[in-house]
């Protein structure tokens, strides 16, 4: 039983894990048309979550930790709206480096994980549950 309590920990931490960096992704979409409100300002720049393993001492069982939130930091795009408040000399204003595409791939990429760390959760209950009425 303390196999499968385990792999329920070990589960959990992905399901941590993945709702942080569905949370992260959400915002990344949310701030996709916050620009800067002056010239020299930067507009909102996108944040990955980098996950790390983490072996438990109690368990021995490696689980999922968030390892950090980082800004990505690949260039700011770049558009034309002379009467903007945030508009270089040029007329240009910085957009944020965030791609809805991009954003929308590594949402379900993270969905699938997690669904597959609740399926595994669902398993492992399924089997305690078996064991239990075995020794009934």
């Amino acid at each position: 039983m303390a196999d499968l309590g385990n792999s329920v920990q070990v589960s959990a931490s992905g399901l941590r894990a993945q709702a942080l960096r569905m949370r992260v992704i959400a915002e990344n979409l949310a701030n996709a048309d916050s620009i800067a409100t002056t010239p020299d300002g930067d507009p909102y720049r996108r944040r990955v979550a980098t996950f790390a393993a983490e072996v438990d001492r109690a368990t021995g069982a490696t689980q999922v930790s968030v390892k950090s939130i980082d800004a990505d930091k690949s260039a700011f795009g770049r558009v034309y709206q002379p009467g903007n408040p945030a508009a270089d000399a040029e007329g240009y204003v910085e957009s944020p480096n965030v791609d809805a595409l991009i954003e929308t791939a590594d949402m379900k990429a993270a969905q699938r994980s997690y669904e597959a760390n609740l399926n595994a959760i669902e398993a492992a209950r399924g089997m305690s549950m078996r064991t239990v009425d075995l020794l009934k």
